[in-house]
């Protein structure tokens, strides 16, 4: 058992399960993003991050916490203007039949949906989980915004086997003037 999984499977006892909270990452969080992350990189399911990247960028993660310890974690990474990513899921061994990563993705949706995305995507060996939550294999071809972004760089390009998958997001609703009242 990892230090990571040793912490999360004292923290997440069956009657704590429900006192996971979800909330914003803070540069403090970034050390237990990076281990989180690490210590689940030999699945194959993951790209590596950098400490620093994760501590730049750590208010685009939603953190699930137990207590004082990250069980779970994903990013909100934009694209483009309109199509945003899911990055980095991942969700403690002891805490992943909890609803933890529903939770999480469904923030996400709520955050993009919010911040004006019209598509979230995520790149994943596992498209059923995110089948599951609305999303579609659609061909990689379909996300430009992601092979320019990161696809392009990767050592694994072309031969990275994750599927790629997509969700149309609703945007929030406009408070604005019906048409037929401005015409009398």
């Amino acid at each position: 058992m990892t230090p990571t999984a040793a912490i999360s499977a004292a923290v997440l006892a069956p009657a704590a399960a429900s006192s996971v909270c979800l909330r914003a990452g803070q540069v403090d969080d970034a050390d237990a993003i990076h281990s989180l992350i690490v210590g689940h990189l030999a699945d194959g399911h993951l790209l590596p991050r950098e400490r620093d990247e994760i501590a730049v960028h750590a208010h685009r993660f939603v953190v699930a916490a137990s207590g004082h310890s990250i069980v779970a974690c994903a990013e909100l990474a934009p694209l483009s203007r309109d199509v945003s990513e899911v990055r980095s899921l991942v969700v403690c061994d002891e805490a992943r039949t909890f609803g933890v990563g529903h939770r999480i993705i469904d923030e996400l949706v709520a955050r993009a949906s919010t911040a004006g995305f019209e598509k979230l995507c995520a790149f994943t060996h596992a498209p059923a989980y995110f089948v599951r939550f609305g999303f579609s294999i659609v061909p990689h071809v379909w996300l430009p915004e992601k092979i320019l972004a990161g696809c392009r760089t990767c050592e694994r390009f072309r031969r990275c086997g994750q599927f790629a998958m997509l969700r149309e997001l609703r945007r929030a609703p406009q408070h604005c003037v019906p048409l037929a009242a401005l015409h009398g």
